[in-house]
């Protein structure tokens, strides 16, 4: 059952309502409006509720902006019972009713924003949406205008695993009142001018101990054969198979994109000279990690921050921060 509000909207406004299903199924043939009619319990139905509740008197407009999205996210298979992701219509149902004032004054730009956000990440191997979701709802009594609202969960992206994001989310937070950039990395020590230094330089700040990377194909991972690597300056390129991929690592997650047999020759095969091998030992600056491999067909590469361990014994990378 839907709320008292949205049943008193879309029986206010029926012809109006029903007039935009008609349309919508000449633009989707395949449209399924029973699985349009279960989003708008589920995912539009919450949300109307908490703009009745913040503004009363956008109810309506709101309403009329949400259902229209909706058709078209029910009609791409994005949102309802038989949509690929359910991760869009968790942010619909429990992250957007966070924002309720900004989806009042801006419900195309604010509701847009968010469902785009949840697509994309939801798209991303690795990406942690459940933590960007939680964040992003924390914050939100922070975030007071849709330009906050974009940069802050940019920033969140990254924090979340989405890799690539790293200089945008810095640049982003370069636009926010400190107080909101800080909150957005939860930092509470440092003034954001400091805390953006260490960032630009420091990709692994806040994890000393690395992550891995990959897995075998067969078993839901990347890599049809054990993976080669070769170093680049943000990051690596890893020869398995016939495929070639570019690997961006930091502290918060990893991310992979394709990439090809030249930019994989190019790259370098080089380690610093404070990195060295002994056995299955390897040895940083004064630290020793004893590696599970088997020794003598043991690969490193390194780029300015990070050091990448593959072996044939292994569909992983082992991705290191260097000191």
């Amino acid at each position: 059952m839907i709320s008292p509000a949205f049943a008193a909207i879309l029986a206010s406004g029926r012809a109006q309502f029903n007039a935009r299903g008609v349309e919508a199924r000449r633009s989707f043939p395949s449209l399924d409006m029973q699985a349009f009619g279960a989003f708008l319990q589920d995912g539009v139905d919450p949300v109307v509720q908490a703009v009745a509740n913040a503004a009363p008197e956008r109810a309506g407009s709101f309403t009329l902006a949400a259902y229209d999205m909706a058709l078209e996210l029910v009609g791409h298979g994005l949102a309802g019972p038989a949509a690929k992701n359910p991760f869009l219509g968790a942010v619909w149902r429990e992250l957007a009713p966070h924002f309720a004032p900004l989806l009042a004054t801006s419900p195309v730009d604010a509701l847009g924003m968010l469902s785009n956000a949840a697509i994309h990440l939801a798209g991303v191997a690795g990406a942690r949406t459940q933590q960007w979701q939680d964040e992003m709802a924390a914050i939100a009594p922070q975030v007071g205008t849709l330009s906050q609202m974009r940069a802050v969960g940019q920033v969140l992206a990254w924090r979340a695993g989405v890799a690539h994001f790293r200089m945008g989310a810095i640049a982003a937070a370069d636009t926010l009142p400190s107080a909101l950039a800080l909150a957005a990395y939860c930092e509470s020590q440092l003034d954001w001018p400091s805390l953006r230094e260490q960032l630009l330089n420091q990709p692994w700040r806040g994890n000393a101990d690395g992550i891995e990377f990959g897995a075998f194909t067969a078993l839901g991972g990347e890599f049809a054969t054990p993976p080669q690597v070769r170093a680049t300056d943000d990051g690596f390129v890893v020869s398995a198979g016939e495929r070639f991929y570019l690997l961006l690592a930091d502290a918060h997650g990893a991310v992979l994109h394709g990439a090809t047999e030249d930019e994989y020759v190019q790259a370098s095969t080089g380690v610093p000279s404070s990195v060295r091998l002994h056995g299955s030992t390897v040895h940083l600056e004064g630290r020793a990690l004893a590696l599970d491999l088997p020794a003598g067909e043991i690969a490193l590469a390194a780029n300015a921050h990070t050091l990448a361990i593959t072996s044939p014994y292994t569909h992983a990378i082992r991705l290191l921060p260097l000191p």
